[in-house]
């Protein structure tokens, strides 16, 4: 999938397998220029993340619930009900506000 964000294009992988869920981006020391989508999640964590991120919740219609911009490592968050979660570089969530629907392209 690729993410339209002010007139810039992300790559964001889906990873859908346990094992890549929770290798995500731990221990990952380089800076990220790609997304990790981890669908239908009510737990979000930071946990041994060498770097900043920003994080964006969406329901199930990619409409956005929760921005987080810049957190830091070791920092957990717990959903009342399942979303989607997208781990993003630094500095892509500051033109997206709650409400507002995610633009995505899917690859063919």
């Amino acid at each position: 999938m690729i993410l339209k964000c002010n007139k810039k294009e992300i790559e964001v992988k889906e990873y859908l397998s346990l094992k890549q869920q929770l290798k995500s981006l731990k221990f990952v020391l380089e800076p990220i220029t790609y997304g990790i989508k981890i669908p239908n999640k009510r737990i979000w964590s930071t946990y041994y993340f060498c770097q900043k991120v920003d994080i964006l919740i969406t329901d199930e219609e990619e409409k956005i619930v929760k921005v987080i911009e810049n957190i830091k490592s070791e920092k957990l968050g717990i959903l009342k009900r399942k979303y989607n979660i997208y781990y993003l570089p630094l500095n892509t969530v500051k033109n997206y506000k709650i409400g507002d629907k995610l633009k995505l392209k899917k690859d063919l």
